[in-house]
């Protein structure tokens, strides 16, 4: 787990379907960056046409890479990118589906407040949680 000036920092990175069914996630430390924890996510990419993402994910090379598995990027871009790539923010409405789905975790109070000091552990909380049921 990363470690800051609060104390520990850890990132949730998630893979759903369209209905937010979680696929595949994957923890980092807080200091890492987002788009390599979507590289490592979107290998296990299923067939799709559109690919939702926040701007911690826009990347050329996580765009090139949903773009190779025959999806759509539809990522926002960052307020400080030169080449503004197209974005739909109709289709961004989806979005909020995600943002609940990380939502219902917090419930489980183990995971909110982060009592493990192993990543391991707290890997196997977050597994405990989303096979009861707190991801479906």
């Amino acid at each position: 787990m990363g470690r800051s000036r609060g104390g520990r920092t850890i990132r949730i990175h998630a893979l759903t379907d369209r209905f937010c069914r979680l696929l595949a996630f994957l923890l980092t430390g807080g200091q890492a960056a987002d788009c390599t924890a979507g590289a490592l996510l979107l290998e296990r990419l299923p067939a799709c046409r559109i690919v939702l993402a926040d701007k911690g994910y826009d990347s050329d090379t996580i765009r090139r890479q949903i773009e190779a598995a025959g999806a759509a990027p539809n990522i926002t871009h960052e307020i400080n990118r030169r080449w503004k790539p197209c974005f739909s923010p109709v289709l961004y409405w989806g979005w909020n589906a995600i943002e609940r789905m990380f939502g219902r975790p917090k419930d489980f109070r183990r995971i909110a407040t982060r009592y493990d000091r192993l990543a391991i552990n707290y890997l196997a909380a977050v597994c405990l949680a989303a096979k009861i049921g707190y991801w479906l």
